[in-house]
């Protein structure tokens, strides 16, 4: 059951920021500080490029909450955006049509894989679900590499300041003379690729 995630909401902080001052001189700009320049490069091009980058990668950069739907529960419940934080809640609608909240208990988070996976506990099984729900069961969570930029690989913070500083240079988009060295930024990407799913 390939089912794909939406994000609940935006991460606690990007995962670069002008306060982390190299960004700045990677830029080869100085900060008119907090003027109409820095709040370009924070509200527009940041979370532009850190959003790419997480498409492109299938991976989640600094803690951010997610919303998964299924119309049944499979065997398990593959959790993409990884690295896998943590899960909020498992809720499902029982046979009834009841909106029911699953016990942590009965089932057990293995964030250690990527992507994630829900599994029901030794001794357990998913309960049954009322008969053609559509998104019968819903499981929010959270991923992210943890709650700060500090987490963040430095080869992802690395291709985001190249991203920013190709879009900074040039506002358009031209395909035919990209700024970037695609091969080498887009390169830096790949040991965090998932690969498969």
């Amino acid at each position: 059951m390939n089912a794909f995630p939406r994000r609940a909401g935006e991460p606690v902080q990007e995962a670069i920021a002008l306060a982390d001052l190299w960004i700045m001189t990677h830029l080869r700009e100085v900060s008119d500080s907090g003027g109409p320049n820095d709040q370009y490069i924070e509200q527009v091009l940041i979370p532009a490029a850190r959003v790419d980058c997480e498409n492109r990668t299938e991976r989640t950069l600094v803690s951010t909450p997610w919303l998964l739907k299924l119309d049944a529960f499979p065997s398990a419940i593959e959790l993409r955006q990884p690295p896998i934080i943590a899960v909020q809640s498992v809720q499902y609608l029982d046979e009834s049509g009841t909106l029911q909240t699953l016990d942590p208990a009965d089932y057990v988070l293995d964030e250690a894989s990527e992507p994630g996976f829900l599994v029901p506990a030794p001794d357990k099984a998913w309960p049954a679900t009322q008969a053609g729900a559509v998104n019968a069961v819903r499981v929010a969570y959270t991923a992210g590499y943890g709650a700060t930029r500090t987490t963040v690989p430095p080869p992802l913070k690395f291709w985001l300041a190249a991203a920013i500083s190709s879009m900074y240079a040039t506002r358009e988009i031209d395909a035919a003379s990209p700024r970037l060295p695609h091969d080498f930024c887009d390169g830096l990407l790949q040991p965090y690729r998932l690969l498969g799913i």
